[in-house]
């Protein structure tokens, strides 16, 4: 007797498939929200060994190093190379600090001498989370930059905000050795105090986390993470504003100097370092006073959670 097979009805089919739909709907953002957790992870780690070697640097100059030279002859990631594995690019990268000074552009960050260096990317200087971009030949931009202080790139007092020192700053020529600064002038704790956090790298045009160049190479706090309020960069061409992308941009006037905000692609927050060299996670929705007190050197201000 011959028994009689019975198949799938297109009714149960269609449930099976719907039913695997479902669960891939469900696995996709589970495995996005995953992959991403690595991505934060990775940045946070980027970012602790960055403090270590703010900490190695200063063990053996006992002072941080210049924030920038200038615009374009050398900014602080140049003297973090050796510290992050990276001896054989810090050994062909020629930083003139202004003595003498470089009248041929050769030695700026575009010019002959070190494009070897800067056309390199170098994961230790990248977010994973973010996409790398190159917005001048094949130089590229990368997601971390150093503490400016709580006002704009000039450190002058901003909209009623005092500047309250910071632990970078820029050095305009030579002879001005007041852009170093040691631990011990760190007077509100380096528990207390950023040495670096996350920033964007722009679009197209867009300088933003082009941190070869000086004004880029720091970030300011007069911002809060991730705010609405755009960064301001000198020249239109250089200023992409995409705010769909955290990325708001104006052009500097005479009311809104030069400034440049933390942001991230992490939900909720960005990625910091602070002077103890601990790597931690700052709430876009931080106090402003707290985050502005996280950034000064002096302020001696009584800080809140964090």
């Amino acid at each position: 007797m011959r028994t009689k097979r019975r198949g799938f009805t297109l009714v149960e089919l269609l449930v099976v498939i719907a039913i695997i739909g479902i669960l891939i709907a469900l696995l996709l953002p589970a495995v996005q929200a995953a992959r991403e957790a690595a991505r934060r992870s990775q940045c946070n780690n980027n970012l602790k060994q960055l403090g270590l070697g703010f900490h190695n640097y200063h063990d053996v100059y006992n002072t941080l190093m210049v924030g920038a030279y200038s615009c374009c002859w050398g900014t602080w990631k140049v003297s973090m190379l050796p510290y992050i594995e990276q001896r054989a690019l810090f050994d062909k990268y020629y930083m003139v600090k202004f003595d003498p000074p470089d009248t041929t552009g050769e030695y700026r960050y575009g010019g002959s001498r070190n494009t070897p260096v800067t056309t390199t990317r170098i994961p230790g200087f990248e977010c994973p989370s973010d996409r790398p971009h190159a917005p001048i030949g094949s130089i590229w931009s990368h997601n971390y930059a150093v503490n400016y202080g709580n006002t704009t790139y000039s450190q002058a007092t901003f909209n009623g905000v005092t500047f309250l020192g910071a632990p970078f700053r820029t050095v305009w020529g030579n002879g001005d050795t007041t852009g170093s600064f040691k631990f011990a002038g760190i007077y509100d704790g380096l528990s207390n105090t950023m040495l670096a956090a996350e920033v964007l790298v722009g679009t197209g045009t867009d300088l933003r986390g082009f941190s070869w160049w000086g004004d880029a190479c720091g970030f300011e706090t007069y911002q809060g993470p991730n705010s609405a309020i755009p960064d301001r960069i000198y020249t239109a061409g250089y200023c992409v504003n995409t705010p769909e992308q955290n990325l708001p941009c104006a052009v500097t006037d005479g009311s809104n100097p030069t400034m440049f905000g933390s942001r991230s692609r992490h939900p909720g927050g960005v990625q910091t370092v602070l002077g103890d060299g601990a790597a931690r996670f700052i709430s876009e929705t931080i106090d402003i006073n707290t985050w502005r007190a996280l950034s000064t050197t002096r302020g001696s201000e009584s800080l809140s959670q964090f």
